[in-house]
């Protein structure tokens, strides 16, 4: 007698779990480094990559109501997020599209995270009001606490002498030493608002403050700062990424511009970004000084090539996505869909 399947079950969602099984097969004798496999979960099949422009665009489900903040492509193809909602730390294998939680502490609520030099993830806890090491291959999980309470922590950055510097938009920013522990805090220009932070190949350091409406230059000698006004005013920056000649590009999220300040010449430039009411999140430029944004209004990735100067928009597959951060390795572009659960990835040769 001929066998079919059974009702409601496709030849597809069979395959879905021959390749979940085959997926947990291969962890547990392969192994993501020194994770026992059985730690991982599938929250869901990954979406099939979609082509746009030239490009191809993935979604990865993660843990339902996890609230995905920030993101951060590991060294071993991995992708670390946090997990705000839950007070945790994710990892994605998107091979396989497993996940993985690791807790963070009582009261946790992490903000950004980013890879070290030592392979670690490091995360900015506004919920702990620590700045959290944890440990690529034991998961280990040390705290290093701020002076004073409330700092409403956001994002980190390593510079070239392996100090992490980070803000808090309660209004301050710091430095953590990890050789030994330890953590210095300032009070930034104009109060509340230091967001998003980035290095520069000198090893200079920068800021920008969402509600200051500046990005600021931190001596990392003093910890003072340097106040730099775009041009537009009440602009909101918002984040700040440096390319590989030094220059700054900023999200503009009030200004609904793209703000490029080149320190050699103290010079501005702005473009803003296609649409009727564009509203620049995130910013990152990747390894071909190429910029990518994340616009909340038009629910999109959004690419511009400073060498023609032109935009392309594309579309992200869920609506609502609320892409707040981007970061990259070679190929790829990630960023973590807060109000959809997912991680999506863009992908380009």
């Amino acid at each position: 007698m001929k066998r079919g399947l059974a009702d409601g079950v496709s030849w597809t969602d069979v395959l879905k779990l021959v390749a979940a099984a085959l997926a947990l097969l291969a962890l547990a004798i392969f192994g993501v480094p020194r994770i026992r496999a059985e730690r991982w979960s599938l929250p869901g099949a990954a979406g099939s990559a979609r082509a746009q422009g030239g490009v191809a665009i993935q979604e990865y489900p993660v843990p339902s109501r996890s609230r995905p903040h920030d993101v951060a492509p590991a060294s071993d193809g991995t992708v670390w997020y946090t997990a705000q909602a839950t007070g945790e730390l994710g990892r994605l294998d998107p091979v396989s599209g497993l996940t993985h939680h690791v807790k963070l502490g009582q009261g946790s609520a992490p903000h950004g995270v980013i890879a070290g030099p030592d392979g670690a993830a490091w995360v900015t806890d506004g919920g702990l009001n620590a700045i959290v090491r944890v440990d690529a291959h034991t998961e280990t999980v040390d705290q290093f606490r701020l002076p004073g309470r409330g700092a409403n922590l956001n994002t980190a950055i390593f510079d070239d002498r392996g100090m992490l510097w980070f803000t808090g938009q309660a209004g301050v920013h710091g430095r953590l030493d990890p050789s030994i522990g330890e953590v210095e805090l300032w009070q930034s220009p104009r109060g509340a608002g230091p967001y998003g932070i980035t290095s520069t190949p000198d090893g200079s350091v920068y800021f920008a403050s969402l509600a200051g409406s500046y990005v600021g230059r931190i001596d990392r000698e003093s910890g003072g700062v340097a106040v730099l006004d775009p041009p537009t005013p009440r602009q909101g920056a918002r984040r700040v990424w440096s390319d590989s000649q030094g220059q700054l590009w900023v999200s503009e999220w009030d200004g609904r511009n793209l703000a490029r300040y080149s320190p050699a010449t103290s010079e501005w430039r702005e473009w803003r970004l296609p649409g009727s009411s564009p509203r620049p999140y995130a910013v990152y430029v990747d390894e071909r000084d190429v910029v990518w944004l994340s616009d909340f209004s038009a629910n999109a990735l959004v690419r511009f090539d400073p060498t023609t100067e032109a935009f392309d928009s594309f579309g992200i597959p869920s609506p609502n996505a609320q892409v707040r951060q981007l970061l990259g390795r070679p190929g790829e572009v990630w960023g973590a869909e807060s109000g959809q659960d997912k991680l999506i990835v863009i992908r380009f040769e």
